[in-house]
């Protein structure tokens, strides 16, 4: 059993048993590839993937659990690199964060600009996508930490650390008639047509519960996954928007803020990391510059505890944004 066959297949599995995708993916040939995984099989005595021809069907049960041991050991031989590396040069290497773009355009700038600043041997990536997309690029090993709102505390594999909490602004174009409104409800926001976040971004989910607590089915005419666009669509005067309040910036003097923060729950943006997974030096600090409750002590009680993070942070109150 060699360690490349291990990565094919579990690479296989995560390109929906494509194995030409997964060819590109390691810059190898796909016959290199299914001969590998046939010799594995060969050595096991049993079939990791069903087939039909030369295509893959399905995994079979004997096959997942394969999949899922050479997971673990393929993270097992990235943690042993990291510790390497951290004692080669700890201001050497890579973070690779998964997020929104609600984080990534409104509350992540300054702390990557610090960060490259103390360290500029640490090169960083961004990968974007939706709440579930972004728990599993973690889950997976291709992202060190998830930014995210939602999903994150719906994966056994992950340890959810909470952030800070937030609440939404109102954005109208100047005029609009709940400019003139001295105290905002949920009613007076019912009667209008809505721009806001698409359902799994951004508190999505809880604004609608928000409404429905009322007795009141809010009119959401556009849904997009960030700020910007949602903006865009009240510029042109299709709805009134429900963005972020760290969204609403002082540069859109076309626009007018109002606070919905007596409107609505606040929601929880958590950081999130896989379980067993090797932090180094860098990976803590960052996570600090972000969350200085999130000290290295309290990172680590949460990542050896199987308990959710509220029961190990309790004693924490957050900051707002």
């Amino acid at each position: 059993m060699k360690l490349q066959q291990l990565r094919y297949v579990w690479e296989v599995s995560r390109h929906n048993l494509n194995v030409s995708a997964t060819a590109q993916r390691l810059y190898t040939s796909q016959p290199g590839i299914s001969k590998q995984i046939r010799l594995l099989e060969g050595e096991l005595g049993i079939e990791i993937f069903a087939r039909s021809g030369k295509h893959l069907t399905r995994v079979t049960p004997a096959g997942q659990t394969v999949i899922d041991l050479a997971g673990q050991v393929l993270h097992l031989v990235n943690n042993i690199k990291q510790v390497a590396q951290e004692h080669n040069d700890e201001n050497q290497g890579s973070l690779t964060l998964a997020t929104t773009h609600t984080q990534a355009r409104y509350v992540l700038p300054e702390i990557i600009k610090q960060f490259g600043e103390r360290y500029p041997g640490i090169s960083l990536h961004m990968h974007q996508g939706n709440p579930r997309q972004i728990a599993q690029m973690v889950c997976d090993g291709q992202a060190d930490i998830a930014i995210c709102t939602e999903a994150l505390t719906q994966f056994n594999d992950l340890a959810a650390l909470p952030w800070y909490r937030w609440n939404r602004s109102v954005l109208v174009p100047k005029g609009h008639p709940l400019c003139d409104e001295e105290h905002l409800t949920l009613e007076a926001l019912a009667k209008y047509p809505l721009v806001t976040y698409t359902s799994g971004f951004t508190g999505s989910a809880q604004l609608a519960e928000n409404f429905l607590a009322k007795g009141l089915e809010p009119n959401v005419v556009l849904t997009a996954a960030d700020a910007d666009v949602i903006k865009t669509y009240v510029r042109l005067g299709l709805g009134v928007g429900i963005v972020a309040h760290m969204a609403a910036e002082a540069t859109d003097t076309d626009l007018v803020a109002i606070d919905a923060r007596h409107l609505f729950d606040y929601s929880v943006t958590r950081i999130a990391l896989r379980r067993g997974a090797y932090l180094r030096k860098y990976m803590y600090d960052f996570i600090e510059r972000m969350a200085p409750h999130l000290t290295r002590e309290r990172v680590d009680a949460v990542m050896q505890n199987t308990r959710q993070d509220a029961q190990l942070l309790e004693d924490i109150e957050l900051p707002v944004r």
